[in-house]
């Protein structure tokens, strides 16, 4: 059959022969088709895809690799090649010459080979000159020429074999001469070249590999190994991961986002603009192009209906969609490859059954599945990497955009919304991006497979399918409606879960005042209370998600049953067997995923858009316009600040805040702004720095602004770095600054000094320090104009004073600049240069101090509101060297009583500098402990009934398909199977089993986890309310709340459903193991080591993934915590002009949490190859061993083995998958239970009590030497204090900050134990009793007022101990009871968060009613540091005196006029009794009180 015709009209002739190819046992194909098809296929694959390759090379150019061996290897193979050919074809034409007969195909194929070969050398040049390492597209030309070389190779040695006479040596020679050089193309193209001259790489210290990787290394995700060796070994760090590739950083993925944005938006506003020419405008002259009126008019009309809102989604896909669209051609191919494993399964149960099919067909098949299944494996992973790649650049991209947005709005628009909304689109909105980008294709994808599927069942089953899709349809939407009901229980547990943290962080936070008042069990009560409701709903959910588990298990268990029984019923010559009935349930199986995943992939894409909309209404908020300030050149007039007819708001619509304002102010001018609050000072500034909606007029400022605003904005850095603002360091003209600005004595007392880390919002600095901070920030950077919004408020008057001198006066610092000073201190206005007074928002007076006295204006009457209460307030001034740092509001007491600052000295170290324990990330694996702390959680015989009634499903499981294929085995006798109804009937009650036995173990597992989550939450509140004052000092309470928020939320909703998916996947791996070990026996050779390659590969990655997430979630907060800040402090930002430095801070900080998180997705990648592989062998191996004893295998019981080995990789995929998961989620367990072991206060209430019940009667105390340390380490903070104090005396406490004041309340309530000597009152030892009884006893008037969101009458009663008369008795004594009574609710009126709708005094009254309410016999005052305001402060005084007169009175004094009048004063010095007795004795003797009544000016 030498057709040597060179034409090919049909298989025939091309000598396709069947019977030489494929009914044989010992195949071959005709020479003509060598010579033909086999050499055309690889010619055909370059010249296709050369076209469209060297147009890509040149627009990704990467740079230019040297020659290096490797490539001038791959070149002179390559011409080596070339050459071989042309020898064929001119040894061709020789013979020809010669007058031999030769087939034009003899001379066209070697020339197409060689032109094809010239073009693959040209390929690996223009490679090479474009900077490719490593090249997909040769790799896989060498490999098909290859393929198609060696059926040549075998067919030619075949025939020598056999006919050696016929064998023709030159032709044989350049073959194999020319096969031995494809091999070594074939390796050489394995490898990777060099990394291009000038890339990123070679700068870099720890470059992804990626870039330089093979392309095999690519696909199989070899590259990423050598960071999971590092893994095993050793807890990953961050120095460890690899930098970003360029593409995927912020500064190159989120410009381009924002300029596509930016086009969308032009896009949308052009027509916009036309409405400009309305004749309303007209009149102001704002015609654009001087268009008649009539015509603008019409032009309006047309235009309007143009403008849309800009398109967020056109950008994201403008900008993301073309490499995304790389991942959908995947997804196609992936998709087509899913049916090769049932069309194989199914021409092996033929060959199985057809004894006469030649045996090399078998293996034939077997390799074929291994191929496909080992290419879809590959697909798919490639698939999904690059899914997650756009989403990890997606989300930056978002995050990016947002930060540079949210330091431009308008503050109108930023009043909008909350921080915790912005912060929230980055956060929750941008993840929800990336959540989505990896199932989008699914919407195209999902029903492209359902309708592949369906084609193959209706060629297996005909019409019968249809009952089966009906099932299947039916429970779309029986899923749909659970999904409904969990949303709507969703929302209401999230309700409940928010509540409960509110509520959590606030008794934290006020968990001092909760200790004092020994309230702490009725707080326990009212979070119980809440999250009891929260687990009812929890339990909802629960029979909800069993319900939803039950449709989803046997769903495919319920259509196959229903298809085999129509198929069965309907006719009785139709025979069930083994190659229809395991077909269709590999068919029903690859059915399954996407009728689940299309419900989710449509909510998750219902979500995103409501994301989308949220992130596109901020995107489009309109922005500060940049002209609002003009910046004149330094020379053009002496004026350095000039406001022209000035009218400001804060936003455009709104009416002017400040009209009619003219102000010019000379350089170099000390300016002094006066006049009520809100008389629009503040504003005036804002106006200045541009932040405001400037409506006409024009403002001028000239020269660099500095700004310090009226709330310090305090970055979360050390205390350096907040003054520095990212100025160089210059040591001399630093020290100056902080010597200016009273920060030297502070320095001291912190305990890093200048490199203590301040918290955030600056929590572990008083507010005094806090604005000294913030003046000093402004003064360092040294600029030309000076804002100063009421920076003296904060501090004491003192203080005040020295950083007037220092600083902004006409000797300070600053002289010589221009400052504008918005001030309520009168003392400072003599010696200012100009005095603008404002009322409502105008500028009503201007002049010099002396001036303005003169007129009798609103100045001079401005002057006698505040002269009477200055006065008063020059006493409150606390007498303290240079040191106001205010007791009790700092934080951490070791800060703010250091009995020694020599010893502070010592101690300071880098550890000091750290303010709190950072969130401990465990390592290593989680120990077997946890689980059985679990299972004791759950109980433990529900935890063993569980595990039995998986058992029992997954056995009922096994039974049903091995009876199956024994139905499939029956005989058939005359066309129809006899007994095919028992068979049937026995299949259904076996499923039967099945689904009862998933319903009760999924409500089992849910009911268990509830039970769980109940007991953790219930002991670790307790345990947390148990803990003393000191540990709430040390753990941030973010730790705490988290602990209470997300690990309780893990231990609620995601434990369980992890465990049961974790049970089930395990279960279906070993019962698939177990049917494909009876049906072939000899694998038990095999799966002993895929075994142990798949547990190392586990071990292997889950070390890697744990550690790897866990430096995520660690970078993940910095990015909000930054964004927060931001967010606080835009208006310092864009005075100091720092915007820049911001972003770019920013974008570091989610390079970094990428960094991360890039390795996390490429590590399951990773996995995902590995254990597909694991998977792919075991089904061929199944598929293998059946064809060896396709003999004495039954075509059922082989059917069931290899449809069994199709669903392995999946379980194996969940497996490892959920296996890593528990492992990630069960640590909410161990960290929920950590607090079990920490240490705890003393007893709240003893058992035996012998407490007289009206102890204490008289109020005696007695101190007997007695002393206390805050923490073991630490010196005394006070000693040695002996002091008797009859009933009913009224003793004050006085003492320079750190004396000592506090802690002796402290000792009193025992909220910090005596280390030395005790107390007594009433004669009892106060160390004997339980915590409760002693705190109930005596009553605090605490120095901040507390109060807690619920109601007013919970805030003075949580116990509900007194009736409502007593109530209102209390609130009428402390002069709320008009206040109160003119509340719709009365008593019921809703406090907020912190009581913030109740002004400060009222606080501070509501909690001197808690006292009234209580009246003990013994009373500690506790005083506010700074005056709230003197009327309050009276009111308490006198109510005082009035209404505890027969009881003992301790009272903290920070301002002397207030004691001067009791029976004795204790003075403390460096924690020592320094003096005690009545003051006039006191003043008498000259000591260290007569030293502080006398700088209160009271002597």
């Amino acid at each position: 059959s030498f057709l040597m015709v060179f034409a090919l009209p049909n298989a025939s002739r091309i000598g396709l022969d069947w019977n030489r190819t494929w009914q044989t046992h010992n195949p071959d194909l005709t020479p003509c088709f060598q010579n033909t098809v086999l050499v055309w296929i690889p010619c055909l694959y370059l010249w296709l895809f050369a076209p469209f390759y060297i147009l890509y090379l040149k627009r990704n150019d990467c740079g230019y690799i040297c020659m290096t061996h490797l490539n001038r290897a791959k070149t002179v193979i390559g011409f080596t090649l070339w050459l071989i050919c042309w020898a064929d074809v001119f040894y061709s034409f020789w013979e020809r010459s010669h007058g031999a007969a030769i087939a034009p195909v003899y001379l066209v194929s070697p020339t197409m080979l060689g032109v094809t070969m010239l073009l693959a050398t040209f390929l690996i040049q223009y490679e090479r000159m474009k900077g490719v390492q490593s090249s997909g597209v040769m790799l896989n030309f060498w490999l098909i020429a290859i393929v198609c070389a060696t059926v040549t190779f075998r067919s030619k040695i075949l025939h020598a074999l056999n006919e050696p006479a016929s064998v023709n040596v030159f032709k044989y020679t350049t073959f194999y001469i020319y096969y031995t050089m494809l091999l070594i193309s074939l390796i050489l193209a394995c490898l990777s070249d060099q990394p291009p001259l000038f890339s990123q790489a070679v700068k870099d210290s720890n470059p992804c590999p990626e870039s330089g990787a093979s392309f095999l290394s690519r696909i199989t995700f070899w590259w990423i190994t050598g960071l999971m060796v590092t893994g095993y070994k050793r807890p990953l760090e961050e120095k460890d991961l690899w930098s970003l590739n360029t593409e995927d950083k912020s500064q190159r993925v989120v410009p381009q986002l924002v300029r596509r944005w930016d086009q969308e938006c032009n896009k949308v506003k052009r027509p916009v603009d036309k409405t400009l020419y309305s004749p309303k405008r007209a009149a102001k002259g704002e015609k654009k192009d001087g268009q008649p009126i009539e015509e603008s008019e019409i032009l309006l009309a047309k235009t309007l209906q143009k403008t849309g809102e800009p398109s967020l989604f056109c950008a994201l896909c403008r900008t993301f969609g073309p490499y995304f669209l790389v991942s959908s051609l995947y997804k196609i191919i992936h998709d087509i490859l899913m049916f090769v494993g049932p069309e194989i399964l199914r021409l092996l149960i033929q060959f199985v059954n057809d004894s006469s099919a030649p045996t090399w067909h078998g293996y034939f098949y077997t390799t074929l599945l291994f191929v496909c299944t080992c290419v879809q494996t590959l697909i798919l992973q490639k698939y999904f990497h690059v899914c997650f790649v756009t989403g990890m650049r997606l989300r930056t991209a978002i995050v990016g955009a947002v930060y540079r947005k949210a330091l431009v709005i308008t503050n109108a628009a930023r009043r909008t919304s909350t921080v915790g909304e912005i912060v929230n689109l980055m956060s929750v909105d941008a993840q929800r991006f990336m959540d989505l980008i990896t199932y989008i294709n699914m919407i195209w994808s999902a029903p492209l497979q359902v309708i592949l599927a369906l084609y193959f069942l209706w060629q297996n089953l005909g019409p019968s399918v249809l009952a089966g899709v009906a099932v299947m349809v039916l429970m779309v939407p029986v899923n749909a409606v659970i999904a409904m009901k969990t949303k709507t229980y969703q929302v209401a547990q999230m309700k409940s879960k928010d509540n409960r943290i509110k509520l959590m962080n606030e008794v934290l936070n006020g968990i001092k005042v909760l200790k004092l008042y020994a309230w702490e069990l009725a707080f326990k009560d009212k979070v119980s209370a809440i999250r009891e409701s929260e687990l009812r709903v929890l339990k909802k959910t629960a029979y909800l998600g069993a319900v939803s588990t039950f449709t989803w298990v046997c769903a495919p268990f319920l259509v196959a049953l229903s298809t085999f029984a129509v198929y069965v019923l309907m006719d009785e010559h139709n025979i069930l067997d083994a190659q229809k009935a395991f077909v269709s349930l590999a068919l029903f199986n690859i059915l399954r995923f996407p009728l689940n995943m299309l419900p989710m992939v449509i909510s998750s894409m219902v979500q995103a858009s409501v994301s989308m909309k949220r992130l596109r209404v901020f995107l489009s908020h309109e922005e500060l316009d940049e002209d609002n300030v003009e910046r004149p050149a330094i020379t053009a007039s002496p004026d350095s600040i000039r406001i022209v007819d000035g009218a400001f708001s804060w936003s455009k619509d709104d009416s002017p805040t400040l009209k009619r304002i003219n102000v010019r102010i000379p350089e170099g001018a000390l300016v002094a702004v006066v006049g009520h609050v809100g008389s629009g000072k503040s504003s005036l500034l804002s106006a200045l720095l541009g932040e405001m909606q400037k409506q006409e007029g024009s403002v001028s400022i000239k020269g660099s602004v500095a700004y310090v605003p009226q709330q310090a904005w305090i970055q979360n850095t050390t205390l350096k770095d907040n003054i520095l603002f990212g100025r160089d360091a210059k040591d001399s003209w630093y020290q100056k600054v902080v010597e200016a600005c009273a920060l030297l004595p502070d320095l001291e007392i912190l305990p890093g000094g200048d490199l203590t880390e301040i918290g955030e919002k600056g929590v572990n600095l008083s507010g005094g320090q806090k604005q000294r901070v913030s003046v000093a920030r402004a003064i360092y950077c040294n600029c030309a104009v000076y804002l100063l919004d009421d920076p003296l408020s904060a501090v004491d008057a003192h203080v005040g004073k020295h950083i007037f001198e220092k600083v902004i006066g006409p000797q300070g610092l600053l002289q010589g600049r221009t400052r504008v000073l918005v001030t309520h201190g009168l003392s400072f206005l003599p010696q200012a240069d100009l005095i603008l007074v404002m009322v409502d928002g105008e500028i009503t007076e201007m002049g010099s101090y002396t001036e303005l006295l003169g007129r009798q204006g609103a100045f001079a009457e401005f002057l006698r509101t505040y002269t009477n209460t200055e006065q008063e307030e020059s006493v409150g001034g606390e007498a303290v060297n240079g040191t106001p740092f205010h007791t009790g509001t700092s934080k951490t007491p070791e800060k703010t009583e250091p009995n020694d600052v020599a010893a502070a000295k010592k101690a300071k170290s880098t550890e000091a500098a750290r303010l709190t324990e950072a969130d401990k990330a465990n390592t290593g694996r989680v120990k077997l402990s946890v689980f059985w702390e679990y299972m004791k959680a759950i109980g433990l015989p529900l935890s063993i009934f569980s595990i039995f009634l998986f058992f029992c499903h997954h056995l009922s499981s096994l039974g049903s398909n091995y009876w199956l294929s024994l139905w499939t085995d029956d005989p058939v006798i005359n066309n129809t199977q006899p007994n095919s109804e028992m068979r049937l009937g026995v299949y259904g009650a076996l499923g039967l089993t099945q689904g009862i036995a998933v319903f009760c173990y999924s409500v089992a597992v849910s009911v268990g986890g509830i039970l769980a989550s109940r007991y953790l939450h219930q002991t670790m509140l307790y345990n947390v309310l148990r803990s003393p004052m000191s540990f709430f000092e040390r753990t941030p309470s973010g730790n705490l709340v988290n602990r209470f928020a997300k690990e309780t939320d893990t231990i609620d909703s995601v434990i369980p459903s992890i465990i049961k998916m974790f049970m089930g996947s395990m279960f279906n791996v070993l019962g698939s193991c177990a049917v494909i070990l009876i049906a072939t026996p000899l694998v038990a050779i095999i799966i002993p080591p895929l075994g142990l390659l798949y547990f190392f590969v586990q071990r292997f990655y889950v070390a890697s993934s744990r550690q790897l997430k866990r430096l995520e979630s660690v970078s993940r907060s910095p990015v909000y915590t930054h964004f927060n800040e931001t967010l606080l402090g835009t208006s310092v930002i864009r005075a100091f002009g720092e915007q820049q430095r911001f972003i770019r801070e920013s974008d570091g900080r989610v390079d970094l949490n990428q960094k991360a998180y890039f390795p996390s997705i490429v590590a399951n990648r990773w996995l995902a190859v590995r254990l597909e592989f694991v998977g792919n062998c075991i089904v061929a191996f199944a598929a293998l061993f059946a064809v060896m004893a396709r003999d004495s295998l039954s075509p059922g019981i082989m059917g069931l083995s290899i449809s069994y080995a199709l669903q392995v990789t999946t379980s194996l995929n969940w497996l490892v998958r959920m296996s890593s998961e528990v492992e990630t989620n069960i640590v909410a367990v161990e960290r929920v239970k950590e607090y079990g072991d920490t240490e705890k206060e003393a007893e709240w209430r003893l058992e035996h009590s012998t407490l007289p019940a009206g102890w204490p009667t008289t109020g005696h105390i007695e101190i007997r030497n007695f002393g206390l340390r805050y923490r073991e380490d630490l010196e005394l903070a006070i000693s040695d204090i002996s002091v008797n104090i009859e009933g009913g005396e009224k003793v004050g406490i006085v003492g320079r900050t750190g004396a000592g004041k506090s802690s002796l309340t402290l000792g009193l309530f025992r909220i910090i134990e005596a280390a030395q000597g005790e107390i007594c009152v009433d004669g009892v030892n106060i160390a004997e009793l339980g915590l409760h009884e002693l705190r109930s006893r005596i009553t605090i008037i605490p120095q901040d007022p507390v109060l807690f969101s619920g109601s007013l009458r919970m805030n003075l009663d949580p116990f509900d101990g007194y009736t409502d008369e007593e109530v209102w008795r209390a609130l009428e004594l402390a002069h709320l009871k008009n206040f109160v009574s003119g509340l719709p609710d009365k008593l019921n009126h809703e406090c907020s968060e912190g009581g913030e709708n109740l002004s400060l005094g009222q606080r501070q009254l509501v909690c001197l009613a808690r006292a009234l309410l209580r009246k003990t016999k013994i009373l500690v005052l506790d005083e506010a540091t700074a005056a709230v305001d003197l009327e309050t402060d009276n009111l308490i005084q006198s109510t005082i005196r009035t209404q505890f007169e027969d009881c003992t009175v301790l009272t903290i004094a920070h301002r002397l006029n207030t004691i001067m009048d009791y029976t004795r004063v204790l003075v403390l010095d460096k924690g020592q009794m320094a003096e005690f007795d009545s003051p006039s004795n006191l003043t008498a003797k000259k000591g260290i009180f007569y030293k502080m009544a006398k700088d209160s000016g009271l002597v």
